[in-house]
């Protein structure tokens, strides 16, 4: 069958794919359908059609699956965010599952029975951040939300279920305020306004609260006024800041901050550490299930209080100082100055003597360590998503740690590492996957790796 863009086609999806699309294949053309669940027997629109595989969208579901359940959300097909509100949580975990043990299999040659996929539980309101653009309607209206599946359009939306509930009112009141006021919105195609987003924090452990505005310049007319409506409408709002970005870039946050109210920080616990977060501190966004991944990695290192351990993207510092306790020494390496200050802060605050955080690469941070006479027995790697690479593996191989913890965003480039690892004398010997991201196509996973044994000769 020749098929062709707008032709409609009855479809049986049979399997999911990574990105959370629907599968299903019609005389061996594969045909990618977001919103549909295996089972599901659809009426489908082909809207791109390529040499070996079409998309398409659905006209009709003929008959469900099995899986299917109402996703509970007015703008679901809209927003770029969610894509399993759909369908079961229970198999929505098993398709996250099955697509990093593919992934090692398939791009890693690892065939492992990877253990049961870890969740925190939460299917809603467990985002501790949100990152907001605000736009302006053709009726003058502010509109506070996301933008749109594949455009920059922003579609309003105040009150999001995967964050707290208190978030709405928060929006709400900084969208009254900036149209009441008459404060300029941020147009990005001609590079004029104030206003650009609106990105809100929240330490769940301690309840503290940081609002935060991304301006053009960090001057926001009435800011006292909204400082005082802020405080009205929330009760746990410890920090107002302002981030000045007056760049013409799709990068949210600017590289200075102005505190209008508060503090310049506000503070949660993970992991019984105390950890400071500023605007741009980086922070996992689900802390329950940021608490269990750290806990399956610190149980795959297995620490026994006399090794060395190092820590590569180390970030603000905390999956190191959560396992510094049962090392006799803690090395964090990472190349964003100021993620590097803000980990020396936190183990300050905490206490923590035994560790050291250095400013560099991984090849710095070997020869470092080289002068110094250290020799890590285990090392942390919690890359972004692009992976390692294969540099950073060969210079962590180098080091010829005992072992190796990989925490990874992405099972795909995890895999590829691992693939390289294993050329270099280590096994994947665990592995299990964590969600802390329910609701969309995002799972993290976490292996270990161990130097294989040398067989006497």
């Amino acid at each position: 069958m020749q098929l062709k863009k707008n032709q409609l086609v009855d479809l049986t999806i049979e399997s999911v794919a990574s990105d959370g699309n629907g599968v299903g294949r019609i005389e061996g053309m594969v045909i990618f359908v977001p919103f549909t669940a295996p089972g599901d027997v659809l009426r489908v629109q082909l809207v791109k059609v390529l040499k070996n595989y079409c998309f398409g969208i659905v006209r009709e579901i003929l008959r469900p699956s099995p899986d299917r359940r109402e996703d509970g959300c007015p703008v679901y097909h809209k927003c770029g965010g969610c894509c399993y509100r759909h369908v079961r949580y229970e198999s929505e975990l098993l398709w996250k599952q099955q697509s990093v043990t593919d992934n090692f299999k398939r791009l890693g040659g690892i065939e492992l029975d990877f253990e049961s996929i870890v969740s925190s539980g939460q299917c809603s309101g467990y985002r501790n951040k949100a990152q907001y653009p605000v736009a302006v309607d053709e009726q003058g209206h502010v509109r506070i939300g996301f933008f749109a599946r594949r455009s920059h359009r922003v579609m309003h939306c105040t009150d999001c279920d995967l964050q707290p509930a208190f978030f709405a009112k928060i929006l709400d009141c900084i969208a009254a305020f900036i149209e009441e006021k008459k404060i300029p919105v941020y147009d990005e195609k001609t590079h004029k306004g104030l206003v650009r987003h609106v990105y809100l924090r929240h330490a769940e452990a301690m309840n503290e609260t940081m609002v935060c505005l991304v301006l053009r310049s960090a001057k926001l007319p009435f800011a006292g006024e909204l400082v005082e409506r802020l405080r009205a409408v929330c009760d746990s709002l410890c920090s107002v800041v302002i981030n000045v970005n007056p760049s013409r870039t799709n990068v949210i946050l600017g590289e200075r901050c102005v505190t209008l109210f508060g503090s310049d920080t506000i503070t949660d616990v993970l992991c019984g550490v105390k950890v400071q977060l500023s605007p741009r501190s980086f922070y996992q966004v689900n802390r329950r299930g940021a608490e269990l991944l750290y806990q399956k990695a610190a149980e795959f290192a297995d620490l026994q209080g006399n090794e060395v351990l190092l820590d590569l993207y180390c970030g603000a510092g905390t999956i190191g100082l959560s396992m510094a306790h049962r090392v006799k020494r803690l090395v964090g390496v990472e190349v964003v100055a100021p993620a590097v200050e803000n980990a020396r802060q936190n183990a300050r605050i905490n206490g923590t003597q035994n560790a050291a955080f250095l400013c560099d690469d991984a090849a710095g941070a070997v020869r470092t360590l080289a002068k110094e006479g250290l020799q890590p027995d285990v090392v942390i790697l919690d890359p972004p998503r692009k992976g390692c690479g294969e540099d950073v593996v060969r210079t962590v191989a180098a080091f010829c740690p005992q072992k190796i913890v990989m925490i990874s965003c992405n099972s795909a480039t995890a895999a590829r590492d691992c693939k390289l690892f294993g050329e270099l004398g280590y096994a994947v010997t665990r592995g299990a996957a964590v969600d802390l991201f329910a609701r969309t196509a995002h799972v993290e996973c976490v292996v270990l790796l161990e130097k294989a044994k040398q067989r006497n000769v």
